[in-house]
């Protein structure tokens, strides 16, 4: 982020290249010192390289579903069928169904409402169509790549 700011701002002066460095440096420690990376002892990171495939993904797949929310909307007979269902949210971390839920309300024509008890996810989907692909589990499993693999917790003695 600090590079493109940096990029973006055109600054390049030699004091806030320096100043810039060091605040990165100091708040990248004290996150490390804080163990803000961690979560219930794992750490809380994505796989780096696999959330670029992740983004391409997705950005293919709202693309679509605009296309077709679109295509719904301008027809005359407006062939939407509003649907409410649990969905079941089967990536591993906390992190994982978050992103989950998330991609699922960036997609249009569906909205992640709220996680149940159960660790569903309650979706509105403009036709049920939409909630078929979920349940298929592709977008799922496209999260459990981005997912780090982390160890079973095991209680202290």
């Amino acid at each position: 982020m600090a590079i493109l700011w940096m990029l973006l701002s055109g600054y390049f002066k030699a004091q806030l290249l320096i100043l810039g460095v060091l605040s990165v440096a100091l708040v990248v420690w004290l996150a490390h010192r804080m163990r803000v990376m961690m979560h219930r002892g794992q750490p809380i990171y994505f796989r780096f390289f696999h959330i670029f495939k992740y983004w391409g993904w997705l950005a293919h797949q709202i693309l679509l579903s605009n296309i077709e929310v679109t295509r719904m909307i301008l027809s005359r007979d407006l062939p939407i069928k509003p649907q409410l269902r649990r969905v079941t949210a089967t990536p591993d971390t906390d992190m994982g169904r978050a992103i989950y839920a998330n991609s699922i309300t960036l997609t249009p024509g569906t909205t992640a409402i709220n996680f149940t008890p159960d660790d569903d996810i309650l979706v509105h989907a403009l036709h049920e169509d939409s909630l078929h692909e979920l349940e298929k589990g592709e977008m799922a499993d496209h999260v459990k790549e981005v997912e780090p693999h982390l160890e079973p917790l095991v209680p202290p003695p």
